[in-house]
């Protein structure tokens, strides 16, 4: 009795679920390695490698402006293709860049803005809140 051979995303899905992956997070990465196949129509992920998964990336960023987190993501799903599946030695991906988080700067208050809030409170609440900011009651 005749086999056939097993697809690559279905060798993929069971290397997922034998390290006990979610069912929701074997169901992302496979849809991102589909994605990844069909940008480079259909090459095997063998014979690609850290300029691919680059521009697979800059394409999610630059044409499709996903954000830094789903860019990662995608790039987590492809690492473990070749890590893992595929066993290529990590040191072979070195190239492939990581997005960066937006760093989000924390709102102030100016000094005056402080003072007009401060000044609409009493009693033990503009105690609390002068205690609060760091600054002497009164």
């Amino acid at each position: 009795m005749e086999t056939q051979p097993r697809s690559r995303i279905t060798v993929y899905r069971e290397a997922l679920a034998s390290r006990h992956y979610a069912r929701r997070t074997i169901e992302t990465y496979e849809r991102w390695l589909r994605r990844f196949l069909r940008f480079h129509q259909l090459r095997h992920p063998r014979e690609m490698g850290s300029l691919e998964i680059n521009a697979f990336l800059t394409h999610l960023a630059v044409n499709e402006q996903v954000r830094a987190s789903t860019q990662n993501q995608a790039l987590a799903a492809l690492l473990f293709l070749y890590k893992r599946v595929l066993e290529i030695d990590p040191d072979e991906l070195d190239e492939v860049v990581r997005a960066r988080r937006p760093k989000r700067l924390p709102v102030v208050l100016s000094v005056m803005e402080v003072r007009a809030v401060l000044q609409q409170l009493e009693g033990p609440a503009a105690l609390v809140c002068g205690l609060m900011y760091g600054m002497a009651y009164g």
